[in-house]
């Protein structure tokens, strides 16, 4: 009997509980769902206003139904209002157009900013490697083999002729050989791109190592052509889409170096959580990465190969080495300076 009164009463309190706060949860059940299907100028201004009442309400409801200890369906019926009602009250409620125009106004440079510790540093050791590779081609030129490989070299090697080496720089759209080696560079470029940022996490080892190499290949190639005193041409050849293609490159050697340093001195986080924070700035950062990839393809397909004067070529890859500097590290001082 004592039993059977207990039960009796647990049931007379949910239902009285019910009775007393079902209409609130109902109505903010019913005004979430409009406004989440519609528009908030769908509502009035009352509703608008009751709004975060209700709200407020279901959390006391939620609050006392968990202390209490009450229908177990009841609780998660409220725990998913109470989470619908949070999301729509403090969540972002963004479009995707505004999405966009956030990540490129304030998110990808707000990451580039941050990591211009590690852009020095992987700039540094992109020029460090260019000049080692030079150097040893030039003090022994086996070394060219060992530093590049046949399917990237494409058949051009200190043994070349000046005449075959210019070839390469001014033979045009014409020519199925450069059509082909640029695609490969590009990809080659890409990929290199992707495993400076991924194998960061090895504490930035890899990253480091990458960037190196890529910058000893560069070097070793101007040095076959400096050779033959075609240094300068195979500079502008390179730039129209190098200038953009090599940052990329050193920004995804950053990103990896970031995550790579925060796991190895995580400072009062974990590890694990130093390397979340670190995340979040790479993952930012390497998005952005792959838009100037695609930049660069762009530029590569439709500009290297049909353009043949060296100051247009100069001229466009400096004009693109500037705006990237000047949209990740200006604009936002001068909006400032103005303010």
């Amino acid at each position: 009997m004592t039993l059977q009164a207990g039960t009796d009463a647990v049931r007379q309190s949910l239902a009285s509980f019910r009775q007393e706060r079902e209409a609130d949860w109902k109505a903010f059940e019913a005004l979430l769902s409009r406004v989440e299907k519609r528009a908030p100028r769908t509502l009035s201004e009352d509703e608008l206003l009751a709004l975060p009442l209700l709200y407020r309400s279901a959390l006391s409801s939620l609050s006392v139904a968990r202390a209490t200890s009450l229908d177990s369906a009841l609780i998660a019926y409220l725990e998913a209002l109470s989470l619908r009602g949070y999301f729509y009250l403090y969540g972002a409620r963004r479009g995707l157009r505004q999405r966009v125009g956030d990540f490129f106004l304030r998110d990808w440079p707000a990451a580039i900013r941050d990591l211009w510790r590690e852009t020095s540093v992987s700039v540094a050791l992109t020029v460090v490697g260019a000049i080692a590779g030079y150097w040893l081609v030039a003090s022994d030129k086996r070394w060219y083999d060992a530093i590049i490989a046949p399917s990237l070299a494409g058949g051009r090697n200190p043994d070349s002729s000046a005449e075959v080496l210019r070839s390469v720089l001014y033979d045009g759209g014409s020519s199925h050989f450069l059509s082909g080696f640029a695609a490969y560079l590009f990809t080659h470029n890409t990929q290199v791109a992707i495993l400076a940022f991924a194998l960061g996490f090895a504490f930035a080892v890899p990253s480091v190592l990458i960037i190196l190499m890529n910058g000893c290949m560069l070097g070793a190639l101007f040095q076959v052509y400096a050779a033959k005193g075609l240094g300068f041409e195979l500079g502008g050849w390179l730039s129209i889409h190098g200038t953009t293609e090599l940052f990329a490159i050193a920004l995804a050697g950053a990103a990896g170096m970031r995550i790579g340093t925060r796991i190895a001195f995580p400072g009062d986080l974990t590890r694990m959580a130093a390397a979340a924070q670190a995340g979040r700035v790479a993952a930012t950062t390497m998005v952005g990465v792959m838009v100037m990839l695609l930049f660069a393809g762009l530029l590569e397909g439709t500009g290297r190969q049909t353009i043949t004067s060296d100051a247009t070529r100069y001229a466009i890859g400096g004009g693109m080495l500037a705006l990237w500097i000047a949209y990740f590290y200006l604009f936002r001082s001068v909006r400032h300076g103005n303010g």
